[in-house]
Formats: C-alpha cells, sequence, structure tokens
C-alpha cells in the first residue's frame, strides 16, 4: 500500500516532526537519507519505521547492503507528492527513518571525563551541527548545552553532523547549576570572552570544561562570573571574532593537541 494522501494520520505526525514542542513530546526526530539512516542503523538508534518514497527512485542511489539493512524494519511507502510534504531537503533521495530520542535517564553527565564542552545559547543550527560533528571527531561523548541552545535534533542539525548526532550524548541542563558542581568536583571552568588578555595557549586544560557563547552575544555575564578563568582565540589579522563552530574546533583541537 503506498500513501498519497496528505490527511493520513502517519503523514500528520511526521509533518508535526518538524516542530520542536512535537519532537519533545513524542521523543522523536526525522533522519533523512541513506548515509544518515545507515548511521542509525550501524549505531543501534531506535529507529521507529522508514518512510520510503515509491516513485522517486530511491533505490538507484543504495547499496544492495543498505537495501538490505532497511528491509529488516517496517517500512511505510509514500508518493512522491506526499514525500515532498515531509521532507526537509531540496533535493531529497526519497528515504527517511522516524527514530527515537535518547530516553532522559539515559541523559546524566559523565563527571568522569577528562574534559567537557559546554554550549551557552547557540542559535545557529548549521553551528550546532558542526560542533557535534567536530566533538565526535575528537570521541568526545557528551555535549552539556543550555535550555536556550538551539535544538539538536532540528532537521538541518541532524543533517550536519553526519551521523554525530548518534554517538555524541546532548544534555540539556541549568549551566550555572552544572558549573556550580563542575567547581565541586575540581573541574576547571574556562569561559571564551574577547575581552580577556589571557588565550587558549596559555592555559592548563588538566580536567577542565570549556564554555563557547551564543554567536552575537558570547558567553552570557552571568556564566562569565562563574569561570575559574577567561580566555580568548589570539587573532593577528582585523577579524575580532570567529564563528562560534570554527572557534569551537580550534579550541578542542588545542585541547587534543596537549594531550598528545
Amino acid at each position: 500500500m503506498v500513501i498519497t494522501s496528505k490527511d493520513n494520520d502517519l503523514i500528520k505526525h511526521i509533518r508535526k516532526l518538524k516542530e520542536k514542542k512535537y519532537r519533545d513530546e513524542f521523543g522523536e526526530f526525522v533522519v533523512e537519507g541513506a548515509k544518515m539512516i545507515e548511521e542509525a542503523i550501524h549505531e543501534q538508534a531506535e529507529i521507529k519505521y522508514i518512510v520510503v518514497c515509491d516513485d522517486c527512485r530511491t533505490e538507484s542511489s543504495m547499496t544492495q547492503e543498505q537495501l538490505y539493512d532497511i528491509a529488516k524494519y517496517e517500512c511505510i511507502y509514500v508518493s512522491e507528492k506526499i514525500f515532498s510534504l515531509i521532507t526537509d531537503v531540496v533535493a531529497p533521495q526519497g528515504i527517511m527513518a522516524i527514530v527515537a530520542k535518547p530516553m532522559k535517564t539515559e541523559n546524566k553527565i559523565d563527571y568522569k571525563a577528562d574534559n567537557f564542552l559546554l554550549l551557552d545559547n547557540i542559535q545557529d543550527p548549521g553551528n550546532m551541527g558542526t560542533i557535534l560533528r567536530t566533538a565526535d571527531s575528537l570521541n568526545m561523548k557528551q555535549i552539556i548545552v543550555s535550555n536556550g541552545t538551539a535544538d539538536c535534533y532540528n532537521s538541518k542539525v541532524v543533517r550536519s553532523t553526519m551521523g554525530a548526532i548518534f554517538r555524541v550524548n546532548v544534555i540539556e541542563r541549568d549551566l550555572e547549576k552544572v558549573i556550580k558542581e563542575m567547581n565541586k568536583r575540581q573541574i576547571k571552568i574556562y569561559g571564551t570572552d574577547l575581552k580577556t588578555d589571557k588565550t587558549i595557549y596559555d592555559v592548563d586544560y588538566q580536567k577542565t570544561a570549556v564554555i563557547i557563547g551564543n554567536e552575537a552575544n558570547g558567553v552570557s555575564e552571568n556564566i562569565l562570573n562563574l569561570v575559574n578563568e577567561k580566555i580568548k582565540i589570539p587573532m593577528s589579522g582585523k577579524t575580532e571574532s570567529l564563528n562560534a563552530a570554527v572557534a569551537t574546533g580550534i579550541i578542542l583541537y588545542e585541547i587534543q593537541r596537549r594531550s598528545l
């Protein structure tokens, strides 16, 4: 059976998942494209079902192994017209999966980690996705974000993570409470701030947390007041600041370099 009506309950449900409040309510998010679905399968994500465009020639863009893996799940077939209503991609491959979000009980901060990344109100989905991908490249297993940070299950974020969304635990918390708890555990907190003279090369990164701030305003003042030290990336050119994702990459790789 091929779904051809936009009034189908399942189609209505998938369209609702474009909004954060419904992703939170149902505990689900959308993953698009053969490669991302392959990553979800490989990382043993809980795939509820897979939606396939019946007349989009989906199979031509997939390997036999991918087709075999996908066939193990419940597949829902829809017309090309209906798929165009539920996709967020300009040139879709004609396949998507509805995946369960990790249970909140699984979202516990591992304070035994060597280093931590905290995001204070990052807003751009592209930045959020790139930061997740960068953290994954360094084998970081968790990122702690403020309540106002862009939703990591936004479709644009999910796509830009290139699979990192299934490997990096994104934990939403009140950063002030997290910082106070880290101080109790003798974890040193560095906040990024353009006004300081101390650079990322002037500090030690043994058991530390780095806070990256909002694209326009940086780390909020109430959070900066709680950090142990403020740091910045030195720049010799006329540019005064860097993209949040770029800055995160530079700092994380400096931390990685120190540990080698």
